[in-house]
């Protein structure tokens, strides 16, 4: 069997991985699609295997800020993995792509069945849970410019190349900034040469310079999960 290329997937023996992609549907990942909007019960896990997926929260004055992101390390809807759950969050495609698409309704009696699985999902889970602890202490704390280079890695980190399509419009409402605290902060980082951003297409020129202007939560979220 060809090993999926989703990273929760891969790390889970080869019967573990028939068994849940046996239950599954590949599907297309469709920029700007919502998956599941606020109130919704969670009905789908997605274990992406090519894009970016946002969770996102909305406040009733229309602004917005990301919770966290799943790209192919990860899978959407980890939060109904053991018990049904409605979402107080949009889900919302950032990054074309593909996915594996299982009933979170089959995924949790798989989990009973399955202690490797179980035992993978709790420690994304957990590992999410680090994230969005380290990203509210983000929000809080740390300036325009340093949060935009690492929401930027961050992306990079989960796409193939040097090219990423964001809108300004769509990096304020990720970041829960106004678009000309984005557009500054995206100066700032042109101006070190780390990227160069022109009519909605971003490119990474300098990664290690990137790195160097992000806050101390990308390393602080990358690390633990990658260990």
């Amino acid at each position: 069997m060809t090993r999926p290329t989703n990273f929760l997937l891969a790390q889970l023996p080869e019967a573990d991985v028939e068994a849940v992609l046996r239950h599954a549907t590949r599907v297309q990942l469709r920029l700007g699609e919502d998956l599941v909007t606020p109130g919704d019960p969670i009905v789908w896990a997605y274990f992406v295997t090519e894009g970016v997926i946002s969770t996102v929260n909305e406040l009733s004055d229309g602004r917005s800020v990301e919770a966290f992101m799943v790209g192919p390390e990860g899978m959407a809807g980890i939060e109904a993995a053991t018990i049904p759950m409605q979402t107080a969050s949009r889900q919302t495609i950032q990054v074309k792509g593909e996915a594996w698409r299982l009933e979170t309704a089959r995924l949790r009696t798989l989990t009973l069945e399955r202690p490797a699985l179980r035992e993978a999902l709790a420690r994304y889970h957990a590992g999410v849970q680090r994230e969005l602890e380290q990203t509210a202490a983000c929000h809080a704390l740390h300036h325009a410019e340093r949060r935009l280079a690492k929401w930027l890695l961050r992306v990079h980190d989960r796409v193939e190349g040097e090219v990423i399509k964001l809108t300004q419009e769509y990096m304020a409402a990720m970041l829960g900034s106004q678009r000309t605290t984005v557009n500054e902060a995206a100066q700032q980082l042109q101006a070190q040469g780390a990227v160069r951003y022109s009519r909605g297409v971003l490119h990474v020129l300098d990664r290690p310079a990137l790195e160097a202007a992000a806050c101390e939560c990308y390393r602080k979220v990358v690390e633990p999960l990658a260990a």
